[in-house]
């Protein structure tokens, strides 16, 4: 027998194998999304991601990456609960809120659809402005007040609430004001707050909206975030899965790359970034009240997480979430936790 000759017959099963690898891996690449779905909220917390849309520059970093055409579709929520399901349904790629939502997502899809940070997009103080002038302290809340925000018990405003609660009733009683409090968007609240004929005495928000407000004689500050925290902290950040990042990873550093570029854009110039959020928003502020927020030092736009484990904490102690992590890189996709976060 011929011992060369098994070898001829292998040679052209061996070649076909090597071939079907090769348009297996091909069609991995090819499989690569045609178009990105990205959910953001209302507000000037926003703006990297207004910019990185005005812009183009996902679609920019895409084709230097070899996915082109890539359509981009951007999408406007009122808060983060809603953003969530759009993505567990995966009719939305990239979501875009509070610290509080994304903890809760993270905790609830560990082992399955994988759901963590991909960077933060600020650091921001919240404001919770009331009309109600006997209001000076919570405790001086009654059931006549109601306090709207984002959304009810979940959002990063709600959370944030019950902390208030907590140091202001004692332990156990965060939830004390959750009875006060109504699932509504930023703009509606406003709007809400500032009529005399409204059920809403207080408006729990973000920039630009609470600079607006405490602009109208007979609103004041209730609370303030970083007291709560006891210092700065993230505000929004955005999130995906865990399947959508292995499976588009040239799309997703596409993004990542855009959004550093939009951050870097913002902190380079504050008048181009000021000019820039009132025409893509078509806000009617004034260019000096939109600079005034972005020259404010305790509002930065950094990739950077800051005090997310405060939060974490916190939901952890009154039972919003079952799981915890070791550290705040556990909610992040690895190409965040090089950062000197907290």
């Amino acid at each position: 027998m011929n011992l060369s000759e098994p070898n001829m017959n292998f040679k052209p099963l061996w070649a076909a194998s090597v071939a079907a690898a090769l348009v297996g891996m091909t069609g991995s690449v090819r499989a690569e999304v045609s178009e990105l779905k990205i959910a953001e909220q209302y507000g000037i917390s926003y703006l990297p991601l207004m910019i990185m849309e005005d812009q183009k520059l996902i679609e920019k970093y895409a084709k230097e990456a070899g996915v082109a055409p890539l359509e981009v579709t951007w999408s406007k929520f009122a808060g983060g609960n809603v953003m969530n399901d759009a993505l567990l349904s995966n009719s939305l790629h990239f979501a875009s809120g509070g610290v509080a939502p994304l903890i809760t997502l993270w905790a609830k899809t560990r082992g399955n659809y994988d759901i963590k940070a991909a960077a933060a997009l600020n650091s921001m103080p919240l404001y919770l402005v009331t009309r109600d002038a006997n209001a000076k302290t919570l405790k001086d809340l009654t059931e006549h007040d109601r306090i709207a925000l984002p959304a009810v018990k979940v959002s990063i405003q709600a959370v944030t609430l019950q902390m208030a609660a907590e140091q202001a009733f004692g332990p156990g009683q965060q939830n004390r004001l959750d009875s006060l409090t109504v699932t509504m968007s930023h703009p509606d609240a406003m709007t809400a707050l500032l009529s005399s004929n409204s059920e809403i005495t207080g408006h729990f928000g973000s920039p630009p909206f609470q600079g607006y407000e405490l602009e109208h004689p007979g609103l004041h500050m209730l609370v303030n975030s970083y007291q709560v925290l006891g210092g700065p902290a993230t505000f929004n950040l955005v999130w995906t899965t865990s399947k959508f990042r292995s499976e588009n990873p040239k799309v997703y550093g596409a993004f990542l790359k855009a959004l550093d570029e939009a951050t870097a854009l913002i902190n380079k110039d504050k008048g181009w970034a000021a000019d820039a959020y009132l025409r893509i928003s078509k806000d009617k502020a004034s260019r000096a009240t939109i600079l005034k927020i972005l020259d404010d030092p305790e509002v930065v736009y950094t990739t950077t997480p800051q005090n997310i484990l405060k939060y974490v904490s916190f939901m952890n102690k009154i039972g919003s979430i079952k799981a915890t992590p070791a550290s705040w890189k556990d909610l992040f996709f690895p190409e965040a936790q090089s950062s000197p976060g907290s």
